[in-house]
């Protein structure tokens, strides 16, 4: 019974705070509280402290938690599971419908009419990571990570992941050589 009270608890909230994790944590407070009594306001406020003081979104650490609290590791993931079902089943949804209407002119225009706002949207992204690199790097170690990171995936054709771990180890050696180990 406990599991499907979890399940409740944060599906709930999941498919009726519109707009994320801040939009639903009053919902879950009310479930977690008010309706089943698992913790008291300020339980629940202290969850919610050390959830936002934690990377990722509030939503999920919150269910894993209070999950796992009431319910053990089964528990933490099916709250965890109702907490990320409803954008599951919107994603689907909206999916099979886009791949029913897949050929119609209004489909495909959607589909020409993002691309560019995509590439928009990376492409500022990228001029503001080379400009962040070359203000706390310098211009010229971020010339030679670009240059170098373009080689290494386009001509020798190395996978990406590898090409951030080689990244990653040269900016751990150029980091000891200039501040050394301390």
């Amino acid at each position: 019974m406990i599991y499907w009270q979890l399940f409740l608890a944060f599906f709930i909230p999941g498919i009726l705070g519109y707009g994320g994790g801040p939009s639903s944590i009053p919902l879950v407070e009310n479930e977690v509280v008010g309706q089943y009594g698992w913790m008291t306001s300020r339980e629940f406020s202290e969850v919610l402290a050390a959830g936002n003081a934690l990377p990722g979104p509030i939503a999920t650490k919150m269910a894993a938690y209070i999950g796992y609290t009431e319910g053990g590791i089964i528990g933490s993931l099916v709250a965890l599971f109702a907490t990320v079902a409803p954008s599951i089943l919107l994603m689907l949804l909206l999916m099979a419908i886009l791949l029913k209407y897949k050929d119609t002119p209004q489909v495909k225009n959607i589909s020409n009419n993002v691309r560019p706002v995509i590439a928009i949207l990376l492409g500022v992204l990228t001029y503001q990571f080379v400009k962040d690199s070359i203000v706390s790097t310098g211009a010229l170690y971020t010339l030679i990570l670009v240059v170098g990171s373009y080689i290494l995936m386009e001509k020798v054709k190395l996978h990406p992941a590898l090409v951030i771990l080689i990244a990653l180890a040269v900016g751990a050696v150029t980091g000891i050589i200039q501040y050394g180990i301390h």
